[in-house]
């Protein structure tokens, strides 16, 4: 009976500090948005500027597809899908961690000290900082070019598939959160590591905006058994839009992006620990 009391007390507590986390990056944000709305012109002038610099990324595959029916066998609508469900996790992601990249100057600096004193969690302040709403441009784009897939995908809806969409947006969101934390550590001990992030996350958002028989096997691979990528979309949309894999793996893949989120989340939050656990103010 104590050792379940003690488990309890655990979930609680661990329920407790997340909810706070959460009430924290919540309250912060706010004090940006409040900010930002001050300028409602200069917002409205730079969310514009945001969501039609991203809409040039999809311009790019309109162009492909005006000179060829389809691209490595899918069509446009497909790629569109694709392109939308990347960009859309990416955007999300973005807008609620996208600060984490700046660690690496508040190590430098050692201002990360004045995070750490404070009574709410230094990852929920540093998530936080500096919140952008123009940032929700892209995420503005990515559902424009989404819903449109969505109408023109010649598909067989059953509920397994329309289930499918909502769980790769959200899994694909996580997996993109827990990569921005997990690649943000790593200026924990090596501080200009700021363009690692920026590969793997934004680099990677543009490799999956596009079909997986593009690019070599080997690569495909790589997302999947190593940088987990590949279960933000291209593994879901296999299910959804009825292909085959490229690298045959069981179909049990298909649906296995809500554990490698859970496995995202868990390698991202080790290493944050870790790198807090090897933080050495600067005395500053």
């Amino acid at each position: 009976m104590a050792e379940l009391a003690r488990a309890a007390a655990e979930r609680t507590g661990r329920a407790a500090r997340t909810g706070w986390a959460v009430r924290s990056w919540w309250l912060i944000t706010g004090m940006w948005i409040r900010s930002t709305m001050a300028y409602r012109a200069s917002f409205a002038l730079s969310l514009a500027a945001n969501t039609l610099i991203t809409f040039l990324d999809f311009a790019v595959l309109l162009l492909m597809f005006a000179h060829t029916r389809q691209l490595a066998g899918w069509t446009l609508a497909e790629t569109a899908f694709l392109y939308g469900t990347s960009s859309f996790a990416l955007g999300t992601a973005n807008v609620l961690v996208g600060s984490v990249g700046g660690l690496g100057e508040r190590v430098r600096s050692g201002s990360l000290d004045t995070m750490l004193i404070r009574p709410a969690p230094a990852l929920a302040q540093l998530a936080a900082e500096r919140f952008s709403l123009r940032r929700l441009g892209r995420l503005l784009q990515a559902l424009a070019v989404l819903g449109w897939s969505l109408t023109a995908l010649d598909v067989h809806w059953t509920w397994d598939r329309v289930l499918m969409v909502p769980v790769l947006l959200l899994c694909g969101t996580v997996i993109f959160c827990a990569l921005f934390v997990g690649c943000s550590c790593v200026q924990f001990w090596w501080g200009e590591a700021a363009e690692l992030q920026n590969a793997v996350t934004y680099g990677g958002a543009t490799v999956l905006q596009y079909p997986p028989t593009v690019f070599a096997r080997e690569l495909v691979a790589g997302t999947v058994f190593g940088v987990p990528l590949a279960f933000v979309n291209w593994l879901p949309a296999l299910h959804v839009l009825g292909r085959p894999d490229p690298l045959g793996l069981p179909a049990a893949f298909r649906f296995a992006s809500p554990l490698a989120a859970a496995l995202c989340v868990l390698a991202a939050g080790l290493a944050w620990r870790a790198g807090l656990r090897a933080y050495r103010s600067t005395g500053s």
